[in-house]
């Protein structure tokens, strides 16, 4: 009669684990998670910006189809009234429940996180989140401030305590209650951190000692990256503690060992956030339904660490769009479980755990609109059609596609994958492709060139990967039509992945590309 689905997406949580190869980072409950899971090591998010990459995943919808690249509409009103997944869910039999950042609060999301057409009881925000911005970092002068690198002590924070301890807690409640009535359920949980600012328990930083901790391989500006590219990090800037050092705009760069200071938090981030997954997982156990939940692991997007000479989200790379992806399917992923066994015994950070592999690995690019109708193929739901064209007038369509196909391939199979590929948009020369996209107020950086509003764009910026390019496009897009000019370019870049893994050296104007075009318009 169908699985219950557990949805964790986390904020801003670019693949800094275990499982993904980091060698620095404690994640012993993600990677735990991973050793029964299919982990996708390239994943997508559609636009590296959280409430646009949210309504897109939680609609499978693109933004162009959403019509949100800011914060500021809500697309039952100002695109369509597109089904989420979950309220597919719920209209399908499901108890949907909606703990912490699951969609972005606010507008985009009616002010309702689109309660009551997602979720069946109001969704649970932490009482503490209120806080996040205030002045609660000691710094050390004593005083508190407003700061990007935040360890606290616990105890002294509003409360006594943590926004994703809260969530935590209030998740772990709605599983007993889910299992004493017996009901299927769909929960979403949504994690904060490593969001900025980078607020953690401080015992956490013993994990990460400063002289074990490198900056980015590439912390320059890349040569010839064009300017509209560039992400210039206002929202880094904003905190006090970086105000501090007085860095110049845009491309100035942050002080050496303050950069060290800023990834050594978003390790001590990871580490905590960990923590919660692992007590909610260990919970999952302690309940007894570990042997009939789908676990879905993911993020909204990335987050630069000083790539490029960049910090936080807002572009078009990699480290910007790529998320961790891993999907536990009891039987599927992992041999069934025996009623009442343990699966994720909670690991502690700060014991020294030998590492563990995941279960299945692919390699094929995928997407994260994709994730409804793949969600909805696990659960033994109708998967929603995909999408004509324009799809405006439509409420269940999707435009991913399932990837519950590629959980069996070996790395030889995926070669073969060639069916459902007889659309363009989907198909790369039959070759599984990624899209992103980011929009632009200007050809240079400016202060809101991080986070435009839909009347300030004029550029934006479609970028494609495959497993072997990276290649992005900026045109000209006019924000009262929603159109994009394809004849209007302003700047292209185009990174080859094995030669230039960190996406530092644009060949675009210095190659001939007719090779390269013939592929991909082939």
């Amino acid at each position: 009669d169908g699985m219950n689905v557990l949805f964790i997406v986390v904020d801003d949580l670019r693949p800094v684990l275990g499982c993904y190869g980091d060698k620095l980072v404690k994640s012993p409950n993600i990677d735990q998670l991973a050793s029964q899971s299919i982990l996708f090591s390239n994943a997508y998010a559609q636009q590296a910006l959280c409430a646009p990459s949210r309504v897109s995943f939680l609609t499978g919808r693109r933004p162009d189809t959403t019509r949100l690249y800011d914060f500021y509409s809500y697309w039952r009103v100002h695109a369509g009234n597109y089904s989420t997944m979950p309220q597919y869910f719920k209209e399908n039999g499901y108890v949907t429940l909606s703990v912490g950042k699951v969609f972005h609060p606010g507008i985009s999301s009616n002010y309702t996180d689109d309660y009551p057409h997602s979720w069946s009881i109001p969704p649970f925000h932490p009482s503490t989140e209120k806080y996040e911005n205030h002045k609660t970092c000691r710094g050390k002068d004593g005083k508190l401030h407003a700061n990007l690198v935040c360890p606290v002590d616990v105890t002294e924070m509003p409360g006594g305590t943590l926004p994703d301890i809260q969530s935590t807690e209030e998740a772990i409640r709605l599983l007993n209650v889910m299992k004493t009535n017996k009901q299927k359920f769909f929960l979403a949980v949504g994690y904060h951190k490593p969001h900025v600012p980078l607020r953690y328990p401080q015992e956490f930083l013993k994990l990460y000692p400063l002289e074990n901790i490198t900056l980015a391989p590439d912390p320059w500006v890349p040569g010839k990256l064009p300017s509209v590219a560039y992400n210039p990090w206002t929202d880094i800037r904003q905190r006090e503690d970086v105000a501090a050092l007085n860095v110049s705009f845009p491309y100035g760069p942050v002080p050496d060992d303050f950069q060290r200071q800023i990834r050594q938090s978003y390790y001590a981030a990871v580490s905590y956030m960990d923590v919660q997954v692992g007590l909610l997982l260990n919970a999952l156990d302690n309940a007894g339904l570990s042997n009939n939940t789908i676990i879905v692991f993911t993020a909204d997007h990335g987050w630069s660490l000083g790539e490029h000479g960049e910090w936080s989200k807002y572009s078009n790379f990699d480290v910007a769009t790529r998320v961790p992806l891993m999907f536990y399917v009891p039987g599927m992923t992992t041999t069934s479980v025996t009623h009442g066994a343990r699966v994720f015994p909670f690991l502690n950070p700060f014991d020294n755990i030998a590492g563990s592999v995941p279960q299945g690995q692919s390699q094929t690019v995928v997407e994260l609109v994709s994730l409804f109708p793949t969600l909805a193929e696990l659960a033994g739901l109708q998967v929603p059609p995909a999408c004509p064209e324009t799809s405006f007038h439509i409420a269940l369509c999707t435009e991913g596609t399932s990837i519950v196909r590629y959980f069996n391939a070996s790395e030889g199979k995926v070669k073969e994958e060639k069916e459902g590929c007889d659309d363009t948009d989907r198909c790369f020369n039959e070759e599984p492709v990624a899209f992103s996209q980011y929009p632009r107020p200007a050809d240079t950086p400016q202060l809101n060139s991080d986070k435009p509003r839909l009347k300030d764009i004029r550029i934006m910026g479609y970028s494609m990967r495959t497993i072997d390019y990276r290649y992005t496009v900026w045109v000209q897009f006019n924000p009262d039509n929603f159109s994009a000019n394809f004849e209007d370019v302003h700047a292209r870049e185009l990174y080859v992945m094995e030669s230039d893994p960190n996406q530092d050296y644009n060949i675009y104007n210095n190659t001939s590309h007719g090779w390269f075009f013939k592929k991909i318009l082939g």
